[in-house]
């Protein structure tokens, strides 16, 4: 099984197998090629047991959803940003050397909260979901932009978002320099900006 940790560690409890297990899949394949009974299969839970700690299967792409913000927008983007960049204009562009790093590695799987989206319809609540995980990079991206003293923190956010969201389609199309052409551009942008 997927979920199964090496000898002698224990198991994580059965809520963490299932959604470390939904996140694996979800990220690579998306949610509609993935059923509830692969989860349970490769989580090693009994399909009672998915329900009791997600009741639907829009509950667990939502939780996966919370746990992709905290792992990549938060844990990855945001602090490999802040780590790099000694300014806040630094650590705007800084977002594209994390996402450089991403794109060239083995865990690239494109943007989840855009492919579920497009997978499920802006009306659908799943696609709302998305909708709000989005403004959510938007709304960090816009307090760097305060941070950094750029005029019109909102439009900079919703543009900068722009150049991430295209050079994540690009490097998913097999552009290996997306981040680099992204973030010659937001160097314009931030110019734009001051």
């Amino acid at each position: 099984m997927d979920s199964d940790p090496r000898p002698g560690t224990p198991r994580p409890p059965p809520r963490e197998r299932i959604l470390s297990t939904a996140y694996t899949l979800f990220s690579r394949r998306g949610i509609r090629d993935v059923g509830v009974d692969e989860v349970v299969a490769r989580s090693g839970v009994a399909k009672a047991t998915l329900y009791r700690h997600f009741p639907s299967k829009d509950d667990l792409v939502l939780a996966f959803l919370d746990r992709r913000e905290q792992e990549w927008t938060l844990g990855r983007v945001v602090a490999g940003a802040r780590r790099r960049g000694g300014t806040p204009e630094e650590r705007l562009l800084a977002i594209f050397d994390v996402f450089d790093e991403w794109f060239r590695g083995d865990d690239f799987d494109a943007c989840a909260f855009i492919n579920i989206l497009l997978e499920m319809g802006r009306e659908h609540p799943l696609g709302q979901a998305g909708i709000a995980h989005l403004e959510t990079i938007r709304h960090l991206v816009r307090g760097m932009a305060e941070e950094a003293g750029l005029r019109d923190a909102e439009g900079f956010a919703r543009s900068w978002h722009i150049l991430m969201k295209g050079s994540i389609i690009s490097a998913a199309e097999g552009d290996t320099e997306a981040a680099h052409r992204a973030q010659a551009m937001a160097r314009a942008l931030i110019e734009r900006h001051r």
